[in-house]
Formats: structure tokens, sequence, C-alpha cells
């Protein structure tokens, strides 16, 4: 998959939260995690995270909204249902994208939507646990970037496979075969 993305929470306050969603995050394939205005008795790897993903990609816990530093070309995407959010399955997601949800029992503040690029909700009648929120949206993030076959419109898998990569020798412009390509 191309680009890199990570995932985060703005005032978390419990340790299995952190853990699941933490461990989704290694899962996918993240490159860095982060907590912003995150409770202080929060550990570092609760148990909850049994992938134990500190070992894996980097942490930062960020005090404030101000004090974040994402990559340069990096865009925040907020996790939130507000009424102008994109629907989930309409978005089209960033190649450099760092992923924030809200902390249980409440919102993203308003300092963060405001710092937000996109923000996108998943069509749920209510909210729903953060760490599966987490979940969700980088499945749909690694559904919509990686490399799969067309999703069939039908019961069952798809119609056609996708067909793999395959590289070639160099190619001359003149047609003449080049020393070394397989061809000789």
């Amino acid at each position: 998959m191309r680009g890199y993305f990570a995932v985060g929470a703005e005032g978390l306050s419990k340790k299995i939260n952190l853990g699941g969603l933490m461990r989704s995050a290694h899962a996918f394939g993240a490159n860095f995690f982060f907590t912003v205005d995150a409770d202080k008795t929060l550990g570092r790897s609760p148990a909850s995270d049994t992938s134990k993903s500190p070992g894996h990609l980097p942490l930062f816990s960020w005090p404030s909204v101000d004090d974040m530093e994402l990559p340069r070309g990096c865009q925040l995407v907020g996790v939130e249902l507000t009424e102008d959010a994109i629907d989930l399955p309409s978005f089209g997601h960033p190649l450099q994208a760092a992923y924030v949800l809200g902390p249980e029992r409440g919102s993203l503040s308003p300092q963060m939507l405001a710092r937000c690029d996109h923000v996108v909700k998943i069509p749920t009648k209510f909210c729903i646990n953060v760490a599966t929120a987490g979940a969700i949206i980088l499945y749909d993030r690694h559904r919509a970037l990686g490399r799969y076959d067309d999703r069939s419109l039908t019961a069952g898998g798809p119609a056609l496979k996708r067909q793999k990569h395959v590289q070639g020798g160099p190619i001359s412009r003149t047609g003449r075969i080049v020393p070394g390509n397989g061809q000789d």
C-alpha cells in the first residue's frame, strides 16, 4: 500500500480502549500512534494491546492539540458524528493521513475539529466504542488503498481476478534485444 498513516485519539481515559486501538493500528500497519490530552493514568502499553505495539511503532503523547507535530504533508482526518462529516464509504483517503478519534463518552474538541483537514463519520445509528471505530476506519483505508480484486456485485468472490504485476527486462526503442534481459 502506498503512503503512510497514523491513528490516535484525543482525551482517552480507559486503558482497554487505548490498548484495543493500538493493537488495531499495529495490525493494519500504521506508521505511528498518538494520543492528545489523554488521561495521565494511562500506561504506555495496556494489557489489552496484546500485540505489544509500542515495540513496533512509535507512540507520541501530546498534552494538547497545539502541541501536535504531524509530518509535513500529513492530513489530519477527524472521526466524528457531525452534520457536515463525510460518510466513510464515500471518503477518499489521503495517502499521508493521521486519523484521530474522540474520547469515550465525548466528542473531538472544537480545537481538534478546527485543525482537521477532513471529518468523516461511520454511518451508524449511534456512537460506537472508540477501538471498534478505529478498526473500521483502518479497514476502510486498507480496502480503499490496497491492491485487491474488484468487489463482486453479487454474493461471493470476485468474478475477475486482478492480474499480478509482471516486471519485464529492459526494452530497446529500436526493437533490438538488449543483452541480459532474458531474451538472448
